[in-house]
């Protein structure tokens, strides 16, 4: 059986939600940016930060503020649109949702401040290439935890999946 059909509103609303989630994404990269070389330069941190490190805490900013941008609206979303196989998120989940993402910014921030030390004994084009692979990479092994059974939804996976993991249906 064929399944129904989306109306042009319903691709221009899809389009327009799109082109928003990348907007935020992008806009929240820059944010990082901002956030990660007003660090950088003008505070506590300007003098853990060698000058030739400083380009780490950027590439640490644009992955927080572009993740960041990126699931805020997805979690909003959850909170208002659901469906009868993927409810909508309860405030509660909302919440852990946004501190988790608050740690994960915290912990790329702190990698990015880790890695940047290598611009003590490396020159800065190298000190670069180590931090794309080093903070790129870094959230690898917390990707393997199961967030679910902390309570967290981990809301790119929950919106892509069928149904909750807390969700079971009695027969």
């Amino acid at each position: 059986m064929r399944s129904p059909q989306r109306t042009k509103a319903q691709n221009a609303a899809f389009a327009a939600a799109v082109i928003g989630v990348l907007a935020t994404m992008t806009l929240g990269a820059f944010a990082g940016v901002s956030l990660a070389t007003g660090l950088a330069d003008n505070s506590g941190l300007s003098d853990l930060v060698p000058a030739d490190g400083r380009n780490s805490l950027v590439i640490g900013g644009i992955g927080a503020g572009g993740l960041t941008g990126l699931l805020v609206p997805l979690i909003i979303a959850g909170l208002v649109k659901g469906t009868e196989d993927k409810p909508r998120l309860r405030p509660t989940e909302a919440l852990a949702d946004l501190l988790a993402l608050l740690v994960f910014d915290v912990y790329l921030l702190v990698v990015s401040v880790i890695v940047a030390q290598f611009g003590r004994i490396l020159p800065e084009g190298l000190t670069v290439l180590l931090s794309v692979f080093a903070i790129g990479f870094s959230w690898m092994p917390l990707a393997l935890i199961p967030w679910e059974r902390f309570g967290i939804t981990v809301p790119g996976a929950r919106l892509g999946s069928g149904s909750r993991p807390d969700s079971h249906e009695l027969d």
